[in-house]
């Protein structure tokens, strides 16, 4: 390939990680919140997370872009560029995904240590922030890393909208060339080396949090008082 059909895969594979970000960042967000609000003791939070969670699970995403960026200017009058409907589509629909690895692993967590939250005079959040939280957020790590990939590779849908992606690219770069075996040999290898680096970053995390998780909380649950005539728990 020539220099200026290199430069301009390289720009695609820079639109594909800022998206990648931005949609991650919202995806997070949307996954601890509605995670979160599907263990509240309010039916009706509970309800909405879960109607949202089922909604957008349910969902293609390339539906879904399609109707932020072609139907919701129809509907509304109002237009958002590519880069801010492709996160918005995608940030929603793998926050539904991410919803569930949240509540999975505030499920997980010994019941005891709620318990013990509880003994303590701790309100919800705090046991929430306390206790539930430090506990499970390492257990969502490597679903979170799964996620994470499919996620990089759901990136490569907002080419519908023209954006310039790295699938977009690589796309214009094989009608230059009439090559179709080599481009998509790159596109292919650049998509692995991203996924591969952020799968490595995550297992980092993992081992880090689950160091941090290992060597000091239990407080809140050791400051429990043993039962008279009992040893301690």
């Amino acid at each position: 390939m020539t220099p200026g059909l290199w430069e301009l895969v390289l720009e695609g594979v820079w639109v594909t990680l800022q998206l990648l970000f931005l949609s991650a960042l919202l995806a997070a967000v949307v996954s601890f919140a509605a995670g979160i609000a599907r263990t509240h003791r309010r039916w009706t939070v509970r309800f909405l997370a879960g109607l949202y969670t089922e909604v957008f699970r349910g969902t293609s995403a390339l539906v879904m872009i399609f109707w932020v960026f072609f139907v919701l200017p129809v509907a509304f009058g109002w237009q958002l560029v590519p880069m801010w409907a492709g996160t918005l589509a995608l940030g929603l629909t793998y926050g539904a995904y991410g919803a569930e690895i949240v509540r999975g692993a505030l499920a997980a967590v010994d019941p005891a240590q709620q318990e013990g939250g509880i003994a303590l005079g701790f309100t919800p959040w705090q046991r929430m922030r306390l206790i539930l939280l430090p506990q499970a957020v390492p257990e969502m790590v490597p679903p979170f890393a799964n996620l994470l990939v499919e996620l990089l590779k759901g990136t490569a849908l907002v080419s519908v909208m023209g954006m310039g992606d790295l699938a977009f690219s690589g796309n214009l770069v094989r009608l230059a060339l009439q090559e179709s075996a080599e481009i998509y040999a790159y596109v292919l290898l650049i998509y692995f080396v991203i996924a591969f680096l952020l799968t490595r970053g995550m297992r980092g995390l993992e081992k880090r949090l689950k160091a941090e998780v290992g060597g000091a909380p239990r407080k809140p649950v050791a400051a429990v008082p043993a039962p008279e005539g009992g040893g301690p728990r």
